[in-house]
């Protein structure tokens, strides 16, 4: 008699959204990379102990050869990281991150370009050849996409849940546990007790803000900028609050 034969799938193979954190290298020094990341981990090891992290280098004007590169690499593990991937950027970040074994995060690139235009930014599309006026034939412009509403969520964000709001703001009414997180591109509000983690503006909108009605958060954001509950006022706990940007500083105040 043959053998059955298992027709079962080995796996499932399937594509969500993963709270990645971003480490953006602003000088090449291994040392003080290892020491910097170190004292975030002492900071708030239940966030940052073995996070999984994408190292992105166009904040810097030269890409760095790969001897150093494996330095950094190596230097957010020993602090308690787990680098998984390289920011993307240019195709020579893409050779480098195949000479790494490591993939390219596309998330991260449109907030972390160089402001000064440096060699890792990608290079801006070619200008529209100028026309004579009376070659150009006027089009109607197409009407303007309406706004997406607030996606809402009715009941409590479980421990190890995440929602993610893309192109538009995050109404959550009701309890965000411990472990739990809310991603909006836009603002974020929370009718409720926020335990987790609020991440707004998550594809840069400086302008976007948190408002939470009872404060207890592991760690709140702003387009990348974060405080966490380390850092956070103890007057601040239990009460209502908005969260928003001034340059680069994340400020929390009572409503």
């Amino acid at each position: 008699m043959n053998a059955r034969m298992d027709t079962q799938d080995a796996c499932d193979l399937r594509f969500g959204q993963v709270g990645i954190a971003n480490v953006r290298i602003r000088r090449v020094d291994a040392a003080a990379l290892c020491d910097e990341l170190e004292r975030r981990v002492r900071t708030a090891p239940q966030l940052f102990s073995r996070a999984a992290v994408v190292l992105d280098l166009s904040h810097l004007l030269e890409l760095p050869d790969d001897g150093t590169v494996d330095a950094l690499l190596e230097a957010v593990r020993s602090a308690g990281m787990l680098p998984v991937g390289l920011a993307y950027g240019t195709s020579e970040m893409e050779a480098l991150a195949l000479r790494m074994g490591l993939p390219l995060i596309a998330k991260f690139r449109a907030a972390y370009e160089p402001a000064d235009g440096g060699s890792i930014a990608p290079p801006a599309p070619p200008a529209e050849p100028v026309r004579r006026a009376e070659a150009v034939r006027s089009e109607p412009a197409p009407p303007a996409a309406a706004p997406l509403g607030a996606q809402s969520i009715d009941g409590a964000v479980r421990s190890g849940q995440q929602v993610y709001a893309r192109d538009r703001d995050l109404v959550i009414n009701g309890v965000v546990a411990n472990g739990a997180e809310v991603i909006a591109d836009g603002s974020i509000h929370i009718y409720g007790s926020l335990r987790g983690r609020a991440m707004a503006g998550a594809q840069g909108d400086e302008k976007a803000r948190i408002y939470i009605s009872d404060f207890r958060a592991e760690l709140v954001a702003i387009a990348g900028h974060y405080r966490v509950f380390e850092q956070i006022p103890k007057d601040l706990e239990g009460q209502s609050v908005r969260c928003w940007l001034e340059g680069e500083k994340l400020l929390i105040a009572k409503l």
